[in-house]
């Protein structure tokens, strides 16, 4: 089953900001509660796929990844993973190396520091 887009969930645009991004979750997580709707799973499920979609549009850097990527750059089925889980977390296609590469650039040990030399 595809998942449906963050944005359609809430029912915001693209381009909503913080304030209306939690609003629109709040909205959904009120009309979707478990307690509110003991006897419909498809509730519970609804307010599952609205926090999942809150968690990803409420974080800058998620929601980033998710604007440039759609779901590919959330590490799968499971949405929202860090490097743990298989997402893209801090690193891209170069898998998370390309900040140790430039600390060395950056004054950190270079190639060969940090070695003992023993004959």
């Amino acid at each position: 089953m595809a998942k449906r887009d963050y944005y359609e969930i809430l029912g915001i645009n693209k381009g909503a900001g913080a304030a209306e991004i939690k609003k629109a979750y709040r909205k959904k997580a009120i009309e979707f509660h478990p307690d509110k709707n003991p006897d419909d799973t498809g509730a519970e499920a609804k307010f599952k796929e609205a926090a999942e979609a809150y968690e990803i549009l409420s974080d800058d850097n998620k929601k980033a990844r998710y604007d440039q990527y759609g779901h590919a750059g959330m590490g799968g089925a499971g949405g929202g993973g860090g490097a743990s889980q298989g997402g893209m977390t801090g690193g891209g296609i170069h898998g998370g190396h390309q900040a140790d590469f430039d600390a060395g650039r950056a004054g950190g040990r270079g190639i060969g520091e940090g070695l003992e030399k023993s004959i």
